[in-house]
């Protein structure tokens, strides 16, 4: 059990203190190295001294790494304004609430097997179909997350509980659509108002994923434009999307668009 440093309490060096707030001494000059956590007193011989502010920020740190947030982005949201913090605690409520969400589609799911099973029957294909589905949508595409800083993380995993199966199937559908209206007017001038409200389109099936949030777009981009190093699975999953002709026309039309 951590014991209470109070106003009154002297001041501690690092090993004591790392007792007294229940961390280590290595976890202490690790957050010291990142600008976390830099005590504002040392002895003479450059021992740091820590004191019941710093008790206060490394709570303040300890909470936010439990939520999810990465040392990076703890440390600019600490040494900003309390709106911006409020902003991030915010979009990492959605994320958490969402994970929740799916955990507990996944649960009931499992809860209907179980319940078939028990009674003698074999569960039905739509259930073992519902249990693959929730999983796939919390792990198969986390790969992608490596295209995203922090911010845009946070971002898209608070709009995943608007990302229903459902609106999945839907939206592949319109680009599935849109990749044959395309290719019907390849030979039309990039320029031409049939081929910009193509463009229009694309751009709204695009902002139907990143919400227009430039950083959620930025790492789109970073996606696309790394897509020979895509896992095998989602190269087939998206070959009917990945076309070089569409892709070059909808260049050159938003080329055109642009000048």
């Amino acid at each position: 059990m951590r014991a209470s440093i109070t106003p009154e309490s002297k001041t501690h060096r690092a090993n004591e203190f790392a007792t007294l707030a229940g961390v280590t001494v290595r976890t202490l000059h690790h957050y010291d190295r990142l600008g976390l956590l830099r005590p504002r007193r040392r002895t003479r011989t450059g021992y740091r001294l820590y004191e019941v502010q710093d008790l206060e920020r490394l709570e303040q740190i300890v909470a936010l790494k439990f939520v999810g947030l990465p040392l990076k982005q703890i440390k600019a949201l600490l040494d900003q304004n309390i709106l911006e913090l409020s902003d991030a605690l915010r979009l990492q409520r959605k994320a958490l609430e969402e994970k929740r969400r799916l955990v507990d589609r996944a649960i009931q799911a499992i809860r209907e097997a179980e319940s078939a099973a028990q009674s003698g029957r074999r569960p039905d294909s739509r259930v073992f179909r519902k249990i693959i589905e929730v999983i796939e949508m919390e792990t198969d595409n986390s790969w992608m997350m490596k295209y995203a800083n922090d911010a845009a993380k946070a971002k898209i995993e608070a709009r995943r509980g608007e990302w229903s199966p459902e609106l999945q199937e839907r939206i592949s559908e319109q680009w599935m659509e849109l990749f044959r209206d395309v290719k019907a007017v390849w030979g039309e001038d990039p320029a031409s108002p049939k081929a910009q409200a193509l463009v229009a389109r694309w751009t709204a099936l695009v902002e139907s994923f990143t919400g227009g949030d430039p950083e959620v777009t930025d790492s789109v981009k970073k996606l696309y434009a790394d897509r020979a190093n895509w896992p095998a699975g989602f190269q087939n999953q998206m070959a009917p999307f990945s076309d070089p002709d569409v892709w070059n026309f909808i260049g050159r039309a938003v080329k055109a668009r642009k000048d």
